[in-house]
């Protein structure tokens, strides 16, 4: 009776981890740095290459490769179309362009994209909205730290939280 008692639990321990393992997790992660000497936002964006392919397909009904060696021109202009629709950036409640720089895959799977707000002065407020892959998944979260002025601080966009106002 002890053994099968003990078995049981085994499997149903076994069987509860192994269902973590199926389950994917959604995360994407944003940097955002205040260059003072710059006079610039630096905006660096973590997000998985098969998510962003799926939302993009999702989005404007076309496949893409973004990330991969069948990446093509369009891919890349679909790409900062996507990113400026779905992260965007006021100072002081004006809407700030964002200039997409660069982008690399690192580790076969993250697809890392360099951004910059240039001409931005000391500024009081910062708004971030920022819905990167909730459109496609709800269970999308975005985590983006801030760094500005020697403070540090970090917020989780998700499905119900897509917008947040920061002041200095």
């Amino acid at each position: 009776m002890k053994n099968k008692l003990v078995y049981g639990l085994i499997g149903i321990l076994f069987f509860s981890l192994s269902a973590f393992t199926f389950h994917k997790f959604y995360m994407g992660v944003f940097q955002v740095n205040y260059a003072a000497e710059k006079k610039m936002l630096q905006i660096t964006s973590r997000i998985f290459v098969d998510d962003l392919n799926n939302a993009l397909e999702k989005k404007y009904h076309k496949k893409t490769f973004i990330g991969t060696e069948k990446e093509t021109q369009e891919d890349i202009d679909l790409l900062k179309k996507y990113l400026s629709e779905n992260f965007t950036i006021k100072v002081n409640g004006q809407s700030k362009p964002i200039a997409f720089l660069s982008k690399e895959v690192e580790s076969n799977d993250v697809l890392v994209c360099y951004s910059r707000i240039k001409d931005i002065e000391k500024f009081k407020t910062i708004e971030i909205s920022n819905s990167v892959l909730i459109d496609w998944n709800s269970e999308q979260q975005n985590i983006t730290h801030i760094t500005a002025f020697g403070t540090k601080k970090s917020v989780l966009f998700t499905e119900s939280s897509r917008k947040e106002v920061l002041k200095y």
